[in-house]
């Protein structure tokens, strides 16, 4: 069940904290909520979710003006600020209801041209979903339990079950300017309503106010947990938690894979240097339960569980079934070309229809898997960089257990092809992936041994500053705990004594766990013991030379076993003292 966790006492924090303007302390408790919603992973995930209030306010020429506080573009609910929250005149918004049609480009114009402050990121492409209905307070979330029931086939039927006339159903549109439109007609018809269910998308709540609102949204969300669980009889694991027995066995297929998709971006941009992609493992209770079932090849063709994934996740994962995997490469590979060549089927087929309903041309996005369910192994995100792959594999999570539910209770039936599609080559969806040109390490996975010392964190820390994925390897937890603290997110490490037996092994196992692979070792790690070839003890000797060769050497070794399981290649830095070279006295 999904916990209500306002509180009066933090509330009253952030209100006293905007100080004495009443429209300040309503974004206040605007920010309040939405940091509530976004910091749980069971209602929203990676943007999929965004909130608002309206309040009045002044203009420059001291006139009262009503104003729609909504979720910014690139703002993430969880730790959203009053910036966060861009205000948009609410006039404007509202008289666009009685057009008949109006562009993406119109529409994004319009609710750009109506901002208090100009610099303000683009307001949601729900902002006039929000704008439409009366309510002080709107919350739209993407929740586990409200996905399953919007991807069942009755899904209406069941609504009125669960909620009698406390939710009004509204079918499956794209979002923007129509949603907007016919959601406000379902509400007109429906006024005494606390929310919508969004076929195949998601889930609304309303309230006077803030607590209303968001009481409303858990509410709601519990209600509908519950008729699951009756349904089914069972309640799907959460996502905590590994299963040590399938990571083990990702240390020999993850690189292989890496290499595999690789060589397949290679050929689709005509780049025979194309980098490989970073994964992110997942293999918590919710997987280890999903993967006993006995429909997993069906399932992996429904879709996702709520058309905002499929920018991160593509319409369907890559499935390797125990069988494939008993291939080895070959047939690894024979199911990538496979997942390519149905991809670019799907492209082609939507494109055409595209073409011939809108005059418009689409580009086909990179055919290669973004997600891959592997069996005895996990669910697997794969991207150009870690954060990214770390959302597609958060969002499959979700999806199992959606799928699961939705299964359980009746059948799992999200949009199909052509609405993914939609969406998928939606422009408005494809700016919140942002354009840039990406780092020059992007991609790239970087071991770097003694990593926590002063010129190993250096090291990391300009690799990390040009985009690449870091694995420290350091003897002290401390020392790697405060170079991952300074690296920040999205890297990883190990604490070991890199001249045991077998060490070399355990880090580079530890990495492909992490990131799928490797690109670069640094052998940095090294230390200076100094003494008179007359007095030195054999045990300072042994002690240098397994620090200071043999540990370059069995890392070196083992890097270039994950380097020939890539099958692109790979680069190993050493870094030599002077000492080794030009010794001085005593040394």
């Amino acid at each position: 069940m999904i916990q209500n966790r306002w509180d009066d006492a933090d509330e009253r924090r952030f209100v006293d904290a905007a100080g004495s303007d009443p429209a300040d302390q309503e974004l206040a408790r605007r920010v309040y909520t939405s940091r509530l919603i976004g910091q749980d992973h069971d209602l929203v995930l990676h943007g999929g979710g965004n909130t608002s209030c309206k309040v009045k306010r002044r203009d420059i020429f001291g006139n009262e003006i009503d104003v729609l506080h909504v979720k910014g573009s690139g703002w993430d609910l969880g730790v959203i600020e009053a910036a966060g929250l861009p205000g948009v005149r609410l006039k404007p918004l509202q008289e666009l209801r009685a057009l008949g049609a109006l562009s993406d480009e119109d529409m994004v114009n319009l609710q750009r041209g109506n901002l208090l402050d100009s610099t303000s990121p683009n307001p949601s492409v729900e902002t006039l979903l929000h704008a439409f209905l009366p309510h002080t307070y709107v919350d739209h979330t993407h929740a586990t339990a409200m996905l399953a029931l919007a991807d069942l086939p009755n899904a209406e039927a069941l609504v009125s079950e669960i909620f009698g006339n406390r939710l009004a159903v509204v079918p499956f549109i794209m979002p923007g300017f129509e949603l907007a439109k016919v959601a406000a007609e379902f509400f007109d018809k429906n006024p005494d309503v606390e929310g919508l269910l969004l076929i195949n998308h998601g889930h609304f709540a309303f309230g006077d106010s803030a607590r209303q609102s968001y009481d409303r949204l858990i509410e709601h969300t519990n209600m509908v947990e519950d008729w699951l669980k009756k349904t089914s009889g069972t309640v799907p694991e959460s996502a905590s938690g590994r299963s040590p027995d399938m990571t083990a066995k990702a240390t020999d297929i993850l690189p292989m894979l890496r290499g595999i998709i690789g060589d397949a971006n290679a050929a689709f941009s005509g780049d025979r240097d194309a980098k490989m992609p970073v994964m992110n493992l997942r293999n918590g209770r919710n997987i280890q339960q999903f993967f006993g079932r006995n429909d997993l090849a069906v399932l992996s063709r429904r879709g996702v569980a709520t058309p905002d994934h499929v920018i991160r996740t593509k319409n369907y994962p890559l499935y390797l079934s125990s069988e494939i995997l008993a291939g080895g490469r070959a047939a690894i590979s024979k199911a990538v070309d496979d997942f390519i060549a149905e991809y670019t089927t799907y492209f082609d087929q939507n494109a055409t229809r595209f073409k011939a309903e809108t005059g418009g041309e689409k580009t086909m996005l990179s055919p290669a898997p973004n997600l891959a369910w592997i069996e005895g192994v996990g669910v697997v995100g794969i991207s150009a960089d870690a954060k990214a792959a770390s959302i597609a594999s958060d969002l499959a999570a979700q999806n199992m257990t959606a799928m699961t539910n939705g299964e359980d209770c009746g059948g799992f039936h999200p949009v199909g092809p052509e609405k993914l599609f939609d969406m998928e080559y939606w422009s408005l969806e494809q700016a919140k992936l942002g354009k840039g040109t990406p780092p020059p390490f992007q991609g790239q996975i970087v071991m770097v041994t003694g990593g926590g010392g002063a010129i190993g964190l250096a090291t990391a820390l300009e690799f990390a500053a040009l985009g690449a994925s870091l694995f420290i390897v350091d003897l002290e937890q401390d020392a790697l705990d405060k170079a991952l603290s300074e690296l920040g997110m999205g890297h990883g490490g190990i604490a070991m004594d890199i001249t045991r037996k077998g060490a070399a092994d355990r880090a580079m196992a530890a990495c492909i766990q992490e990131f799928g692979g490797l690109d670069i070792l640094v052998s940095n790690a090294g230390a200076a013991w100094s003494g008179d070839m007359a007095e030195l003890d054999d045990a300072t000797l042994r002690k240098s030379f397994d620090l200071n060769f043999f540990a370059h050497q069995t890392f070196a070794k083992a890097a270039t076993a994950v380097f020939n399981a890539q099958a692109r290649g790979g680069q190993i830095l050493f870094n030599v003292s002077k000492q080794a070279v030009n010794p001085g006295k005593s040394m």
